[in-house]
């Protein structure tokens, strides 16, 4: 185990090499180890990304982004100037200043952490590892996982963490689409395992942003990342839950939330929808309650939030059943048209998204459904291949039309003045008033 006692002469000669022209291996270019990986080479350093997907390896050689928050041009210009290439294999990490590594953590069968995926680039990062280098691990996890599961692969070789290496984990806070919050003016949360570990990835991001926030541990920065999302989780499933009820009393959630919004102490919006998606939301909840069962405390909380949001998308189904009802229309072989499949506006990332469920759910009980999203041309269902449609399509050739993802480009009024049934769990029609075929959440 580590002592605390940082060998002052490695930490100086590896913060200077992080302050200058570093060498930074990023490991898993995904939606967050590309943009990162891309920030560090816009801040000097040399990036060798790695990643076992060999189409994502050769893209980034040619200098063609599959990630929104990345152009093309920018990558093609880090790639031509030699700032940022792509391998398939660790063993190119071998002479890096940093290695940071982004790879996911999903669910398994039963709701559990899988950190396999974890566990196989913590061993090959180990079998490459060398003396000064730091090792920063930002995928979202358990606490404890830094300590549990890294720290002894690393002190297996001989390496002495906080002296001869240095580990940390810094949550990633990537929000693919936004425009306003980036890698550059997102504060980092660091917590490193000792305090020159610490101050080293501290060093490190700086290179990116102006704002470096240092906890006491990876531990902690392990929990901040849990609340984050876990708090966002929670205050989803509360519109959910409001919205249902509002639904049954004749009141508008959405001119609810809004009024609420303006109280300017003690409230923060949160918006209903057809359910949770994406990766973060509907997986990092079960990583705390999975560890905090281990120590014999039950979290109810999470539990019923999630069991809120795990129903909404059948919610909807039942909407669309309703709704088709009302105008003597059954489900089964109504044509009905979903608009947008990813799960939040002008982004391709279709992850855990809610409506490849809800497509699903109509398909099984007999409905034609087709879907229409700008940013995904096909995508797959229970196993079948959907394409998106022709746009502008003939909204009136649909029994109904859903809208499932408000991305920006769609004409609202021009939707609903032509549509026979809209149903819209994003209020993205709300500029539309007087249109009796118009069910919102």
């Amino acid at each position: 185990m580590s002592t605390g006692r940082a060998d002052e002469k490695v930490v100086a000669a590896l913060r200077e090499r992080l302050t200058a022209s570093p060498t930074v291996g990023v490991v898993g270019l995904g939606y967050v180890g590309l943009p990162l990986a891309v920030a560090f080479a816009e801040s000097g350093a040399t990036v060798l990304g790695v990643d076992l997907d060999p189409r994502r390896v050769a893209s980034i050689a040619a200098g063609r982004s599959f990630i929104e928050d990345v152009p093309s041009d920018t990558l093609a210009a880090l790639v031509n100037a030699e700032r940022l290439a792509a391998f398939s294999g660790v063993d190119a990490l071998k002479d890096a200043d940093a290695v940071i590594i982004c790879v996911p953590t999903p669910l398994g069968k039963s709701k559990e952490p899988d950190i396999s995926f974890i566990v196989a680039a913590a061993d090959a990062v180990a079998g490459i590892a060398r003396r000064g280098q730091i090792i920063v691990l930002e995928s979202t996890t358990y606490p404890g996982t830094t300590q549990e599961v890294l720290v002894p692969r690393f002190e297996s070789r001989g390496l002495e963490v906080g002296h001869d290496i240095f580990l940390a984990f810094s949550p990633e806070r990537i929000d693919p689409g936004n425009r306003d919050y980036t890698l550059r003016n997102i504060p980092k949360v660091v917590g490193g395992l000792t305090p020159a570990c610490g101050e080293l990835a501290a060093t490190l991001y700086g290179r990116i942003t102006p704002d470096v926030v240092r906890v006491s541990s990876p531990a902690t920065a392990e929990m901040i990342k849990l609340l984050e999302n876990t708090f966002r989780s929670v205050n989803i499933a509360l519109a959910n839950e409001f919205a249902i009820m509002c639904r049954r009393l004749g009141i508008s959630v959405w001119e609810v939330i809004r009024g609420a919004a303006t109280k300017p102490f003690g409230f923060m919006p949160f918006y209903p929808g057809p359910g949770l998606g994406g990766h973060c939301l509907p997986s990092d909840p079960y990583y705390l309650s999975w560890k905090v069962r281990l120590s014999g405390y039950e979290p109810r909380f999470i539990a019923f939030a999630d069991e809120i949001n795990t129903q909404m998308p059948a919610y909807v189904v039942q909407m669309v059943t309703d709704a088709l009802n009302d105008v003597r229309r059954s489900v089964r072989d109504s044509r009905i048209l979903a608009l947008g499949v990813a799960y939040k506006p002008n982004v391709a990332d279709t992850r855990d998204s809610p409506a490849l469920e809800i497509i699903d759910l109509l398909v099984r009980k007999g409905a034609l459904v087709s879907y229409h999203d700008p940013f995904v041309p096909s995508v797959t269902v229970n196993g079948v291949r959907l394409d998106s449609v022709a746009w502008p399509a003939d909204v009136a050739a649909y029994d109904a039309v859903v809208v499932l993802t408000a991305h920006a480009g769609y004409d609202w009024p021009a939707i609903v003045g032509r549509a026979r049934l809209v149903l819209d769990t994003r209020n993205a029609t709300k500029d539309v008033a007087g249109a009796p075929h118009l069910i919102r959440l």
